[in-house]
């Protein structure tokens, strides 16, 4: 039976440039999607610049250019990028259209007539020197929940709670640094609270295709806590409107108001499929109505969960529409082990990628080797990207094709044997359900290693049958023939099986097998008395200097703090400091996964931490009081967590402060930790 089925992925800022982190999610996507097609499914894959708010706004007056001018230039790039790594959407569009502007004021005219908008008089931060209300993600402070600091204004990175800007302690202006008033403006509420019967029922509700959750494990009890236990629920009603001046869409009815950027943003997913449907000829309505039988997946970061599992859900079924089928969350890229770094190269755009000129099917086969389900960060580790690409793409897949093609040229006229009875062939068939299993459920890393074991199993009869030594001996051609033409049907049926991560290299394949396309009835049918073409090299091998010149080109200087003090010289009195002073530092526990010496120095110790949230490398001075540094492994110190990165000469970039207490002998001692502290804990 034929899906109808409608894929988004999160709508990237007009704002920014795209990087690596951002292609995890949209190759992800483009996955599944090419995967969908491939079994024949009508799956529509929409996509758009998310482009209003005060960010874009103030961007565009720095450039000194309107901001219509500046989100299309940006929403060019973007495109390119993205259709550069095979990005297959088939719209991707802007939320600053007038498809976006119809359905938001519908949908708030919707809930409104329902009964969930209401609007109130209430206190909000300004910015006195700027003369305006600040944006929720233009204040920052203190996460009011977990104590992280220069947490954003709508929510906490650390933690994941939302709130409100004026919920934040010591909050400052991220305009001009100053700090902000408070003054009374009418806005509009969404009454969320309210919503909540039903979100308990769709979050923890089962998709109708297939009776899968909504929603991941992960997510779901993330949402239980949310949503609170019984009746009780800890959701609060949600500002949707914005003061002037704004970038975005007026509300109806109320002049200098305008509708919040989280408002917008996900009815951009709408408003892209509908100039979809507009432009070839689909019901828009068949997927958007109440009650749809249609399918809608939204794919996203775990950052946005909150705004994808309860806001959107609850603003689609109060104003008559359908919630989606499932929303489906993953984590963060980290490089080497560690978040991404623009002083270490590892910041890494997808155009920087591109102009380097490495394959992008490198990274998506890369990417999708550690996909799977549940919302877990992934590493790339570019030592393991250069020799899994080289190891399993050039050496066990693409190179079966170029031991075997030569012969059926020269020997065959290009003409292959029917070997619908092969036992090699049989075997890599008989893996269709479960391979496509593992790629709709989004287990692409389990998929490919099922694959890549195909693989094996394919050269592993090419080095028991040894077609080179074949074609050598006298009465041996109609075995040769077999042999090879086995091997051209099975790098089909890999290429079918490898298809929605490379297709490119898809495409090409096609070609020189002399089909239309590759698709997933490959997987299961054979060629038989098949003529194919001339092979070509569909893939090099990734060289060490490409990722070297990658990672250089992507650096960027960061200032150069003040070298840290030596032991023994501290001034006996420090200049006085306010409450205020010390409130700005984040202490946290974190835990020495690994320390030991920096060679070419006599007093830096490097410390390899785990913060709960993210690990991190720290260099520090007490190198004459811990003569054995893997002594310190396992242990708990204390480190400033939002101490400014220090360029440590020739060693590397300290990304923090380990704190310790000088002793009466001139040396540096860490500080202790009482038992049971956690990494991530805040000190203070």
């Amino acid at each position: 039976m034929t899906r109808k089925i409608l894929v988004t992925s999160a709508l990237p800022y007009a704002n920014g440039s795209i990087h690596l982190g951002h292609m995890v999610e949209h190759i992800q996507t483009d996955v599944w999607v090419r995967f969908q097609k491939l079994r024949g499914h009508e799956c529509h894959y929409c996509c758009a610049d998310d482009t209003h708010g005060t960010p874009v706004m103030l961007a565009a007056q720095k450039q000194g250019i309107a901001p219509e001018d500046m989100i299309a230039k940006v929403r060019e790039e973007h495109l390119a990028d993205f259709t550069g790594f095979g990005i297959g959407y088939d719209n991707y569009y802007s939320t600053h259209s007038p498809e976006n502007k119809q359905f938001s004021e519908q949908i708030y005219r919707a809930l409104k007539a329902n009964g969930k908008i209401e609007s109130r008089v209430i206190e909000q931060l300004f910015d006195p020197e700027k003369q305006m209300f600040l944006p929720d993600r233009f204040v920052k402070g203190e996460c009011p929940k977990c104590h992280a600091q220069d947490q954003y204004g709508d929510n906490c990175e650390v933690c994941g709670t939302t709130y409100s800007p004026t919920e934040l302690i010591n909050p400052y202006s991220a305009v001009s640094g100053a700090k902000p008033e408070l003054r009374e403006s009418e806005h509009f509420f969404f009454k969320l609270g309210e919503c909540a019967d039903f979100l308990k029922a769709w979050t923890s509700g089962n998709n109708p295709h297939d009776g899968k959750p909504h929603l991941q494990a992960e997510a779901l009890n993330k949402m239980k806590e949310w949503l609170g236990e019984g009746e009780e629920t800890t959701l609060s009603d949600w500002d949707i409107s914005r003061d002037a001046p704004y970038f975005g869409f007026e509300i109806p009815d109320a002049p200098g108001k305008y509708f919040y950027v989280w408002l917008d943003a996900p009815v951009g997913y709408m408003a892209s499929f509908k100039n979809l449907c507009d432009r070839i000829g689909i019901d828009f309505d068949e997927y958007f109505k109440a009650g749809s039988q249609t399918e809608m997946y939204h794919f996203i970061g775990k950052d946005i969960l909150y705004f994808h599992a309860l806001f959107w859900p609850a603003m689609l079924h109060f104003s008559g529409h359908r919630a989606p089928t499932g929303v489906y969350a993953h984590g963060f890229l980290t490089v080497d082990g560690q978040k991404m770094s623009k002083s270490r190269g590892t910041f890494i755009t997808a155009k920087s990628y591109l102009e380097q000129g490495l394959n992008p099917e490198w990274m998506r086969y890369y990417i999708a080797a550690k996909l799977n389900s549940k919302i877990e960060d992934i590493d790339l580790n570019l030592q393991d990207f250069i020799s899994r690409v080289n190891s399993d793409l050039v050496g066990k897949y693409v190179n079966i094709a170029a031991r075997a093609s030569g012969f059926i040229a020269k020997r065959f006229e290009g003409r292959l044997k029917d070997v619908s009875g092969s036992a090699l062939l049989a075997k890599l068939a008989a893996e269709s359900d479960n391979i496509a299993e593992q790629y709709e459920n989004r287990e692409y890393a389990r998929a490919l290693r099922d694959i890549m074991a195909l693989a094996d199993a394919v050269n592993e009869y090419v080095d028991a049958n040894k077609p080179w030594e074949l074609a050598k001996q006298e009465g041996k051609d109609a075995r040769l023939h077999e042999v090879c033409s086995e091997l051209i049907n099975a790098f089909t049926m890999l290429t079918a099986y490898l298809a929605p991560v490379l297709p490119q290299t898809a495409a090409n394949a096609a070609r020189f097998l002399n089909l239309d396309a590759v698709t997933w009835t490959n997987t299961r049918v054979t060629l038989g008395e098949h003529a194919i073409n001339k092979y070509e090299h569909l893939m090099q091998r990734v060289e060490q200097k490409q990722v070297d010149d990658l990672i250089e080109a992507n650096k960027q200087s960061i200032q150069t703090a003040s070298a840290p003090v030596e032991a023994g010289k501290y001034e006996k009195v420090a200049e006085q400091a306010s409450f205020d002073d010390f409130m700005k530092i984040d202490m946290r526990v974190a835990k020495v996964l690994n320390c030991e010496a920096v060679e070419g120095s006599t007093k830096l110790l490097k410390f390899d931490l785990d913060f709960g949230f993210e690990k991190r490398i720290i260099f520090s001075g007490i190198a004459a009081s811990y003569p054995n540094p893997a002594e310190l492994n396992g242990r708990m110190v204390i480190a400033v967590a939002n101490f400014a990165p220090r360029k440590m000469a020739k060693f590397g970039v300290s990304e923090g402060m380990i704190l310790s207490a000088a002793t009466a002998d001139g040396k540096l001692k860490l500080l202790d930790v009482d038992a049971g502290a956690q990494p991530g804990d805040k000190v203070g």
